[in-house]
């Protein structure tokens, strides 16, 4: 019975977060036309109020730890889930997310994606996809921001394994910026697919930085390493062991 009204909970919750979404694009639609800070404050918006939603009907608290940045740096992020883009946009003041060139024609998504200088990336294409993505974020960041990169390229399930891809160290070097890798939680309760969402303590950890000037190989391994270190204590924390998982 608690799993079934959990279920109905979740699915409440999905109902609204997308009829939201879709209230917000239209309210702020005008403001973001006219300037990229209506696009930023109708994703703050929604950020802040979908973080809330989850709290009240499926019971994620979310929790920011670390030192937050606030200045030009580009951020490896892990990527459990939706609601890991979501904390780390409300907790940056300026982010712009490497995001596959589809999300482009996502209704709403897609226009207020690139009024936030958001860098689209062709995943079939590789060699000239990182190219051209070194490229655009050349152009794209004439404005300070955190440029936020998910170094695996995708939502990773809780305890499975995937490559960190080469992109990340590229930018690394590209942006001669520091790297702050970012560690999470989050799919624990709120999982890549599906409806239903557990209830408890979502985490998404900003670690310390990487500052610019580490050999493309050694970036590599020591943000791997810290990131999946330190999701894997985040899991553990909550109960969840990502060894039994794997």
């Amino acid at each position: 019975m608690g799993t079934a009204i959990q279920w109905l909970r979740s699915l409440l919750l999905t109902i609204v977060m997308y009829v939201w979404m879709l209230v917000l694009g239209i309210v702020f639609f005008p403001y973001a036309l006219l300037s990229p800070k209506g696009a930023r404050a109708a994703c703050k918006t929604y950020a802040q109020t979908t973080i809330w939603l989850a709290r009240l009907l499926v019971g994620i608290r979310a929790e920011i730890r670390g030192n937050v940045p606030t200045g030009e740096v580009l951020i490896a992020a892990k990527h459990q889930s939706f609601i890991d883009i979501l904390m780390i946009f409300n907790a940056v003041p300026s982010a712009k997310f490497i995001m596959k060139r589809e999300l482009l024609w996502t209704p709403i998504i897609g226009v207020y994606a690139k009024r936030l200088g958001c860098i689209p990336v062709n995943r079939g294409k590789k060699g000239r996809a990182i190219a051209k993505m070194v490229k655009d974020v050349a152009a794209e960041f004439k404005e300070p921001g955190q440029l936020v990169i998910y170094s695996q390229g995708t939502r990773v399930a809780p305890g499975a394994k995937k490559p960190y891809k080469i992109g990340t160290a590229v930018l690394y070097e590209g942006l001669d910026q520091p790297c702050v890798p970012v560690a999470t939680n989050v799919g624990v309760f709120w999982p890549r697919k599906g409806i239903l969402k557990k209830p408890g303590l979502g985490i998404v950890e900003f670690l310390d930085p990487m500052e610019p000037g580490i050999a493309r190989d050694t970036f590599m391994a020591q943000l791997e390493e810290r990131v999946e270190a330190h999701s894997d204590a985040l899991m553990r924390e909550v109960g969840f062991d990502p060894d039994q998982a794997a």
